[in-house]
């Protein structure tokens, strides 16, 4: 079973840390003007930062995410991405 924890920084940053076969650390950013782009009037920006690790972690396991990024970078490498976060 995978983990997934958010810890906020600041309203912009955050620590993401994934418990699965191996434990990882992410520092993901995400500019209040994309938060609101995906959603955030329905959740927040934590909320959306668990969301795309969900999203991340069906196509990829948790070594294979960067480990520092810009949500904002998920989209180039999964073009369908922000088409499926503003509907999760």
């Amino acid at each position: 079973m995978t983990t997934i924890s958010v810890k906020a920084i600041n309203s912009q940053h955050f620590q993401v840390t994934v418990v699965a076969k191996n434990t990882t650390i992410h520092e993901v950013s995400v500019s209040l003007d994309y938060a609101k782009q995906l959603g955030t009037q329905q959740r927040t920006t934590a909320a959306l930062v668990e969301q795309s690790f969900v999203f991340l972690l069906a196509r990829e396991s948790n070594t294979s995410i960067l480990r520092r990024f810009d949500l904002s970078v998920i989209s180039h490498y999964f073009p369908d991405y922000e088409s499926a976060i503003r509907k999760a």
